[in-house]
């Protein structure tokens, strides 16, 4: 059997908590259980961890600086000539470009130095977060950027079809679809935890409104108030959860003080989160996936999302989800409040999510990433 080494260079990774760190680490975790070795490279992150080092793999890190608004993540600075230095003395098989940063500039560069086949992610829609920021004439150059710089690997991976499309339309070259999987031993509906909800302040028959994901302008969030508020006009006694952290957690927390910000949870902790809500808020139109759409509905959570990305892959519309249209009139707040009243609704469209969710597996999602890094591997002399 083919046994790669594999270069790998992100600009975020665990102990980072957000889409991005979570996929690359299922594959990477993957990856190695097939037998492949890993070198990594990433900027030092914030919280300070040992770097993994053993016989399969070897992570490196590099100095790095504070992404603007969001200091919990970081850009590497170019390490060119130390990973030219570094491949020359061990080549990898296949490089891959998880970020489009300093970092990864100095990868690509490095990378054709050393002749080394590279494959790209578009794991971010960085395009699509200028408008949030008052930057949407910065939208061309910001496209232009990315495309340039995927034009220049062999090969950019997309998570879903629809993306996929998007990126050939708009001349970012060689396009392939690898999707994402779910973790159902983890995100279980038995998790739910009673005492959990009680320290939320809900009764065994109040209602549970869940958000998790970052708190960030691009996240759409005023639609997640908007719906629960028109939810608390019926449901008095309702609560809004929202799990994550990011520039809007204080403004929010400030002015929403019946709302509950639990800041960024983790492994169970997330878990028991989804689990113990009764219906999942997902506004977000700015995802290349959206893992969390995923983790919801194998919580047994019905979710109400747009017609877009995870959702849209992966939900049927009023079968095991509801789904917003992307264009015309918005009816998010009207399909949240409908499952808010309707425990019936909720719980044969949460049953439905939950038997989806249990056949997307990562095994078979890091089957498919190794046939693909294998081919690209050899499609290039050393």
């Amino acid at each position: 059997m083919i046994k790669l080494h594999i270069a790998l260079v992100t600009e975020t990774y665990p102990p980072e908590i957000n889409g991005v760190a979570m996929t690359l680490s299922r594959w990477v975790d993957g990856l190695i259980a097939l037998g492949h070795s890993l070198e990594i490279w990433r900027p030092e992150p914030i919280e300070q961890s040992p770097p993994r080092m053993n016989g399969c793999i070897t992570e490196h890190r590099v100095r790095g600086f504070a992404v603007p608004q969001y200091p919990d993540l970081r850009f590497g600075q170019p390490a060119g000539r130390k990973l030219a230095a570094r491949w020359r003395m061990r080549r990898p098989d296949v490089l891959y470009v998880a970020t489009e940063g300093p970092l990864g500039w100095s990868a690509l560069r490095a990378a054709q130095q050393v002749r080394i086949p590279v494959v790209s992610g578009f794991h971010t829609r960085f395009d699509c977060y200028s408008p949030h920021y008052h930057l949407a004439p910065f939208l061309p150059l910001v496209r232009s950027y990315l495309r340039r710089f995927h034009r220049k690997t062999h090969l950019t991976l997309a998570p879903t079809a629809q993306l996929r499309k998007t990126l050939e339309d708009d001349g970012f070259g060689n396009i392939a679809v690898i999707p994402r999987g779910v973790d159902t031993r983890l995100f279980d509906p038995q998790r739910r935890n009673p005492r959990l909800r009680r320290q939320w302040g809900l009764a065994d028959d109040a209602l549970a409104v869940l958000y998790v994901g970052r708190l960030a302008r691009e996240k759409n969030l005023d639609e997640v108030l908007d719906a629960f508020r028109a939810i608390q006009e019926d449901h008095l006694t309702a609560r809004l959860i929202l799990v994550g952290d990011g520039p809007l957690r204080d403004t929010l927390a400030h002015d929403n003080p019946d709302i509950i910000c639990t800041g960024m949870q983790r492994d169970t902790a997330l878990a028991e989160h989804y689990a113990s809500a009764d219906l999942f808020l997902f506004p977000s139109r700015t995802e290349t996936f959206g893992n969390v759409t995923l983790e919801a509905m194998a919580s047994g959570l019905p979710v109400v999302a747009y017609d877009d990305a995870a959702a849209k892959l992966h939900i049927r519309h009023r079968s095991s989800g509801m789904l917003a249209p992307e264009t015309g009139i918005s009816y998010f707040t009207d399909m949240a409040c409908e499952l808010a009243g309707d425990v019936q609704l909720r719980r044969r469209l949460g049953n439905a999510a939950r038997e989806h969710a249990g056949k997307i597996d990562w095994e078979h999602v890091v089957l498919d990433l190794e046939a693909l890094l294998i081919r690209c591997a050899h499609s290039q002399p050393h």
